[in-house]
């Protein structure tokens, strides 16, 4: 007695086999299509409001929309001053550890220490001709950057939603975030 198989039960399995083969090997040809052609995706958690902080997920976010990218800036805690309408203008730059301040530790120290180092810093960016952190928030939001505020921070500092930017989103919490994140390309905590 054999225990080959028949030939043509070989045949009709290998032609499955071929069929089930071509089929994946479409799907992922699909799939890579729409990866490489599909828009790109980032995501920057902004955690800090100074104003030296405001800049990099501002710059990022703007220029990633520029070069076709879906941008989510997610702002919580003391990030959520730089999409504050009021607060946004005057933004300061912590004199106190920062390795870039002109000036020592024991003097940056002194009361009224950051309001110098903010000013001086406010002229240099006037007299470079750079955006303002309000220019750049406008530029994002015209951009389609999808600028959050973290609704557990606007209930923590006891904001109100119309105490933000035209444009920016608000009643956006954690999960959403993650959700964000999870589906990017890129994610970035600044």
């Amino acid at each position: 007695m054999s225990t080959d198989t028949p030939p043509q039960a070989d045949d009709t399995t290998n032609a499955d086999l071929r069929a089930r083969i071509d089929e994946l090997e479409g799907e992922l040809a699909e799939l890579k299509t729409a990866v490489e052609e599909g828009p790109k995706k980032m995501v920057i958690i902004a955690t800090k409001g100074t104003l030296d902080m405001a800049y990099p997920p501002l710059i990022l976010a703007s220029t990633a929309a520029a070069f076709g990218y879906d941008v989510t800036v997610f702002h919580t805690f003391w990030g959520l001053e730089i999409l504050h309408e009021e607060h946004a203008s005057k933004l300061k730059l912590s004199s106190v550890g920062n390795p870039n301040t002109p000036m020592p530790n024991a003097i940056a120290a002194l009361p009224g220490m950051d309001e110098v180092t903010s000013r001086m810093m406010r002229k240099r960016i006037a007299d470079n001709d750079v955006a303002t952190v309000e220019e750049l928030v406008q530029l994002s939001l015209d951009s389609g950057v999808d600028l959050q505020a973290c609704q557990m921070t606007i209930d923590l500092l006891d904001y109100d939603e119309d105490d933000f930017f035209s444009g920016v989103t608000v009643g956006v919490g954690a999960a959403t975030a993650f959700q964000e994140m999870v589906e990017a390309d890129i994610q970035l905590l600044v």
